[in-house]
């Protein structure tokens, strides 16, 4: 498939995809938001982008659908956030609670870190750790520090980031981007070496605790996936949230592959067991082609203490 391109329509960058359909839709869609979908649209086709479709989701805060466009739902894993105590006494299950706790036992301390040249050169260590992750080839690999900085620093003034470590040395990280009504965990890794020590457990308690603190109700954890791949969200008190999703025909063709529901990816048509036997095969592949390397674990992300402040070790 061709790469995306990216023109920039009122003030905002558009990514567009696709081959014998071109859709286009908000290069960041979950981190930006839309404030006049119907004027965008009239701008896309006065630009002649060369898209037939564009689409746009409403924000994580707002599931009540406002504008008459075909419509759909982007499932989406999301974390009601009250306080770091509720969280963790009456959100989460028993397992995840207990890995919290090891995590500071055996000595994993989490804390904010600032956005320089050491967080790179960590997490460069942390991506080239192995080629495959979640069975599926680490696009991050093998990056070099002046991209890796380029791609992180995607909006800086409204995000933070979080560091595990264990004996000085950078086990994991996360990186957490705010709006005003929600937060968005925008990358999370550990190291496979360290998986023992629960580090991505920590990373998500420390998330929760920053997100309470700045009183945000919602933190979400990516899209809600197909059976098998949300244990370790449920575990931990993220709920399935359905927020619309609009489709816009820009084109002749692009109305009419609406009408035929060609909009949707082959992905989304295949039966769920299809997806599941590919992507098992998938993973036996990769792990065959990297077998001489440690792997990730196949699973959603590494698992993610008592109430306790994962920096000191001391609790609320």
């Amino acid at each position: 498939m061709p790469a995306p391109s990216t023109p920039r329509v009122n003030e905002l960058d558009i990514a567009i995809g696709g081959r014998l359909l071109r859709t286009a839709c908000l290069r960041d869609e979950y981190y930006t938001a839309l404030p006049d979908p119907a004027a965008m649209v009239a701008a896309l086709k006065a630009a002649r982008v060369g898209a037939d479709l564009f689409t746009f989701v409403q924000e994580l805060d707002d599931r009540e659908p406002h504008f008459p466009y075909v419509r759909e739902l982007d499932d989406m894993a999301v974390l009601p956030v009250t306080t770091y105590k509720h969280w963790f006494d009456k959100q989460i299950r028993f397992k995840p609670r207990n890995k919290l706790k090891k995590a500071i036992k055996l000595g994993v301390q989490v804390r904010p870190v600032e956005f320089d040249d050491e967080l790179l050169h960590g997490i460069m260590t942390i991506y080239n750790e192995t080629r495959l992750r979640q069975g599926k080839a680490n696009w991050h690999y093998g990056k070099d520090l002046e991209t890796l900085r380029r791609e992180h620093a995607s909006f800086a003034d409204r995000s933070e980031f979080i560091g595990a470590y264990f004996e000085r040395e950078l086990i994991g990280f996360a990186k957490i981007t705010h709006s005003a009504n929600y937060s968005i965990i925008m990358n999370i890794v550990a190291k496979v070496a360290h998986r023992d020590k629960s580090p991505t457990n920590a990373l998500i308690a420390k998330a929760v605790e920053c997100v309470a603190e700045r009183r945000i109700p919602l933190l979400n954890f990516g899209v809600w996936g197909r059976r098998g791949l949300n244990e370790f969200k449920v575990a931990n008190a993220f709920e399935r949230f359905s927020v619309p999703r609009y489709h816009v025909p820009l084109t002749l063709r692009g109305e009419l592959a609406l009408k035929l529901g060609l909009h949707r990816s082959l992905k989304d048509r295949l039966p769920e067991h299809w997806i599941v036997a590919a992507a098992n095969l998938r993973d036996r592949i990769n792990q065959r082609r990297y077998r001489e390397e440690p792997q990730a674990a196949a699973t959603p992300t590494e698992p993610r203490v008592q109430q306790t402040s994962l920096e000191s070790g001391v609790g609320h």
